[in-house]
């Protein structure tokens, strides 16, 4: 097999950042590249694909429709779109006509955030109009609802660990103020794990990436309820032209979930004892202090929190960027490098990478 690192002068990379796109999110099963292969060495009537691997998607999940897209970015751009034209052919055509006047979108101000791109881009590259509720510290259901109008197409939600989590209306919440308004709730669960959980508390659409947890190929899937999963799929003649799925990847993805909803993520309990000989390795290495933490959002993941001590000469930014710098290209979780600590997500490294990261800080402090 071609060694496409050394063809286009590539580092290797040790991913310990997590499902990031930076990194190319996931190592994919062999049960969605067979899937793939298949996809690329047969052709199909793509309306029918789209629809027959939906209508499959929905039965598993329980949900009333579903539909693979390119990505979770695409699937928020397509629905919001899809709540504008409410169905119109018109609109698909004409997506910024004036006259489709009801194009806001209500969310948290403490969730428009930026998970690569900022969530209102995505809101706006589908026509919306983001209206932000609540302040970046706090958000109820009070402040929810008082900036509810005429012109509110819908409310939106975001469940992950980059969102302000303190002081924050829940799901249930925001559920209950959309459906009193008579509203849809849109769920951008993009990393989370438990797909049919959303269904179960009533969620209209609900958008996951189908790279992530689910460890697919480049993708994103939305499910929930019909008509908004309909209007979306419209799109597809309209704005989602420019966001297209190719054939290998809607196999490939379905094939992922399938292998995903019967064998589930890694267990918290098995992360953990992978973790274990990691964190003691990291505890022996100067001026380093590493605990176990859990995801910031509540997932069953656990990861390496690791703190630089005031005693070292280089600050925690200095040894992240010089882990990225190495070859191979070591990634972290550096979101908390301004306060000396940084994070290893494990899910994507085996043990004789965690001894490559432990050696390479060895020699850095």
């Amino acid at each position: 097999m071609t060694d496409f690192y050394q063809e286009f002068g590539l580092k290797h990379v040790i991913n310990a950042s997590g499902k990031m796109t930076i990194l190319g999110v996931s190592q994919v099963p062999q049960a969605a590249i067979e899937a793939q292969q298949f996809g690329d060495t047969h052709f199909f009537e793509m309306a029918a694909l789209a629809e027959q691997t939906g209508k499959t998607i929905a039965g598993w999940l329980g949900a009333e429709a579903a539909l693979v897209v390119n990505s979770a970015s695409a699937g928020i751009a397509e629905v919001v779109a899809g709540l504008i034209g409410q169905g119109s052919s018109y609109h698909v055509y004409h997506p910024n006509d004036p006259r489709f006047t009801q194009r806001e979108i209500v969310m948290a101000k403490g969730h428009n955030v930026d998970y690569g791109t900022p969530e209102s881009v995505m809101i706006e590259l589908g026509g919306g109009r983001v209206v932000e509720a609540g302040y970046a510290n706090m958000c109820t259901p009070a402040h929810m609802a008082m900036m509810i109008t005429e012109q509110t197409a819908a409310i939106f939600y975001v469940k992950s660990h980059h969102t302000v989590q303190k002081s924050m209306l829940s799901i249930e919440e925001a559920l209950t103020v959309a459906h009193a308004h008579d509203l849809p709730l849109i769920l951008d669960a993009a990393a989370e794990e438990d797909l049919q959980q959303y269904v179960a508390m009533g969620v209209d659409v609900v958008i996951f990436s189908g790279a992530k947890a689910l460890a697919g190929p480049a993708s994103g899937l939305i499910y929930g309820k019909q008509p908004y999963i309909g209007w979306a799929q419209l799109q597809g003649k309209g704005i989602g032209r420019a966001m297209k799925i190719g054939k290998e990847n809607i196999l490939g993805f379905t094939a992922a979930l399938k292998q995903y909803l019967a064998e589930g993520p890694e267990s918290g309990p098995a992360m953990q004892a992978r973790l274990t000989p990691f964190l003691t390795a990291l505890n022996q290495v100067p001026h380093l202090r590493a605990r176990s933490v859990q995801d910031g959002a509540g997932r069953a993941i656990y990861r390496a929190e690791v703190t630089v001590a005031p005693t070292s000469a280089k600050s925690a930014k200095q040894v992240v960027a010089e882990l990225k710098a190495g070859d191979p290209a070591i990634y972290t979780r550096e979101y908390r490098t301004n306060e000396g600590v940084f994070e290893f997500d494990i899910r994507a490294v085996d043990e004789g990478e965690m001894a490559q990261i432990v050696a390479r800080l060895q020699e850095i402090l």
